[in-house]
């Protein structure tokens, strides 16, 4: 069995993250009745002997003794890993997963990047290597941060090119949370156009997220829970709203939002915790989405969304759940994949449903989805025996589309109205090792990525039909 490491920077990244660990113990918990350390465990928690002076690892198969996360945590600000470590969670971390300091990044990637990312550079080495060696068989890092403050995005952005330098052979994988346009960080676009360069350089997969999708799908489930409609209600404790997070204190008003993008983790990551009929190993994604190594942007979206208070979703809605996946209400950012051109998509289905069915829906559904001439069997497929805790099934799908071009364009125009006017700029020109340059090599690489996506847009109304096959006589 493999083993993959969660690496959280910065406020929105360690709330998220410890959404998901909160999440996934529920779901273990559901299944492992027998409180045995078995290999779905082992995946992406240590089980450690506390009797032991040196904190020894209990072998598969054992009982569970105490439970500790395969994470790094690190943010620049005491606050929300100090909620955490005072919260329900507390007991997964110790001192040699966590990195801290406590005057903040202030919103600007140069400080996160250049300065903390100096500062602190052999400190989180050391800490990624430890966790690595905790691991039999490593396969694949999670990045999660966002892209808007200093510390997400500019330190976020660094470990990830550590990930890159120290271990490129183990899979990257990032969980990005891109500023919606009233952001009220007045530098996001600056922040997030700079953290594109990095991430487009080194990572493998991106899943982009924004904030301002999330806030339009919790809306919609707030109206669902107030409509009053049979089966809408939506149980405080239900995957999406509930708010604790392993965290101490009341609700927050991002919980929701971070719920979801912590429902995004435990769906790509069920092949690698769970036993499944069609598992889909993590470095498959990669492999079988990316057809360009720049073009690894992955478009998320989950379903059933509406339907996460229901005590079991009813099998006639099942192939609704698939026909929701590709509208643009179910995406994880504003776009609409069916005007954009498919380059390869992934279904990642969990719960009680055949191959039979995943076949059928794919079938049913290719006629209305646009994908390239070259690849119009870029399919790739999983199937996870184990359903979230509630459900019948779900769905992730994972969308390697020209859409998010929209996305990045919209960026981009945000970027350049600050740039224009040099507005803020002498923030990040403070900072020892930061260059103007570097905005027009940020800005150049976003561009030359746009392109990229536009060039194999524009080739949408020109599919042609495959040749047609030599058949052998009989």
């Amino acid at each position: 069995m493999t083993q993959s490491v969660v690496v959280q920077v910065g406020q929105c990244g360690n709330q998220v993250g410890c959404r998901f660990w909160d999440l996934a113990l529920r779901e273990h918990a559901h299944v492992n009745k027998k409180g045995l350390y078995d290999e779905a465990l082992g995946s992406f928690f240590r089980n450690v002997d506390s009797r032991e002076s040196n904190g020894g690892a209990c072998a598969v198969g054992g009982r569970i003794q105490h439970l500790k996360a395969r994470a790094v945590l690190v943010d620049m600000e005491e606050g929300v890993v100090n909620e955490i470590l005072q919260g329900p969670l507390r007991e997964m971390f110790d001192s040699t997963q966590l990195l801290t300091d406590v005057s903040g990044s202030g919103n600007n990637w140069a400080v996160g990047h250049m300065t903390y990312g100096s500062a602190y550079r052999e400190q989180i080495v050391d800490k990624l290597r430890k966790a690595a060696e905790h691991c039999d068989c490593l396969q694949c890092f999670f990045l999660i941060h966002s892209m808007g403050g200093g510390t997400g995005s500019g330190l976020g952005t660094k470990v990830l090119s550590l990930l890159n330098e120290e271990f490129p052979e183990v899979c990257r994988i990032v969980s990005s949370i891109y500023p919606s346009a009233e952001d009220d960080v007045v530098t996001s676009p600056y922040n997030s156009v700079l953290a594109m360069m990095e991430l487009t350089e080194h990572a493998d997969c991106v899943l982009p997220v924004e904030n301002q999708s999330l806030v339009d799908i919790v809306n919609k489930i707030q109206q669902m829970s107030h409509a009053g409609r049979p089966g809408s209600v939506i149980r405080r404790d239900s995957a999406v709203i509930s708010g604790q997070c392993g965290l101490s204190g009341a609700q927050k008003p991002f919980d929701a939002m971070n719920n979801i993008v912590a429902n995004l983790l435990l769906n790509i990551t069920s092949s690698a915790r769970f036993d499944g009929s069609l598992n889909m190993d993590l470095n498959e994604i990669a492999m079988n989405l990316v057809p360009f190594p720049r073009l690894h942007y992955l478009v998320p979206s989950l379903t059933p969304l509406y339907t996460l208070a229901d005590v079991s979703v009813p099998t006639r809605r099942l192939d609704q759940m698939f026909s929701d996946a590709f509208s643009k209400d179910h995406q994880l950012i504003r776009a609409d994949p069916k005007r954009g051109l498919y380059l390869a998509c992934a279904l990642m289905v969990r719960g009680n449903v055949q191959v039979s069915d995943l076949r059928r829906n794919i079938e049913r559904l290719k006629p209305s989805l646009p994908f390239v001439s070259w690849n119009q069997e870029g399919w790739k497929t999983g199937l996870c025996s184990v359903p979230p805790v509630g459900h019948s099934h779900s769905l992730l799908a994972l969308a390697n589309n020209t859409c998010v071009m929209s996305t990045f364009v919209e960026l981009r125009e945000r970027f350049t109205k600050l740039y224009r006017k040099k507005a803020h700029l002498h923030h990040y020109l403070h900072v020892d090792g930061m260059e103007q340059s570097l905005f027009s090599d940020a800005v150049g690489s976003l561009s030359s990525l746009i392109e990229e996506y536009h060039h194999l847009d524009a080739t949408k109304g020109k599919l042609m039909p495959d040749a047609p096959r030599l058949c052998i006589a009989r």
